[in-house]
């Protein structure tokens, strides 16, 4: 009797370790159910702090894109300002010439009018003697004409 009191001690004993150790490994299931469950949660925070990352991420690189794009279009508008200003000044180099041939065919102009003027008075003056002098050469034949008559009768 001894020997099945000291089995049933010994199974007792066992059981009592046995529960002990089915207790410590229920404690360290629950353990790592809760590092589980931290780590579900904090893979979840992390998932959704990276789609916010992605999201600013995307942003940021379509602000550099149009950013790209708005750098690549001053720099189109800035060459095409640079060829007007020098349209411009060949414009204004031009319209200077120009203004400047006029004023000098102006000048001519005036001084051309100027002779015209002063050639029509000597025209006019020309005329005036010739029509004197073709009275007076009138004059000068009748009389011619008359002596001639008279001597003729003579």
């Amino acid at each position: 009797m001894n020997q099945l009191r000291s089995e049933a001690d010994n199974a007792v004993a066992r059981a009592e370790e046995a529960e002990a150790k089915n207790k410590k490994y229920d404690q360290l299931i629950l353990e790592k159910d809760q590092d589980i469950t931290s780590m579900t949660h904090k893979i979840s925070v992390l998932e959704a702090e990276l789609d916010k990352v992605d999201a600013k991420l995307a942003e940021a690189k379509a602000s550099q894109d149009e950013g790209d794009s708005l750098k690549s279009t001053n720099e189109n508008l800035t060459r095409k300002i640079a060829l007007l200003e020098e349209e411009l000044d060949a414009a204004e180099k031009n319209v200077k010439e120009t203004m400047e041939k006029l004023r000098q065919v102006d000048v001519k102009a005036e001084h051309f009018e100027r002779q015209v003027q002063r050639i029509e008075q000597e025209r006019d003056q020309w005329e005036k003697k010739f029509e004197e002098m073709q009275q007076k050469y009138k004059q000068s034949q009748a009389e011619l004409d008359s002596m001639v008559a008279g001597m003729e009768s003579l």
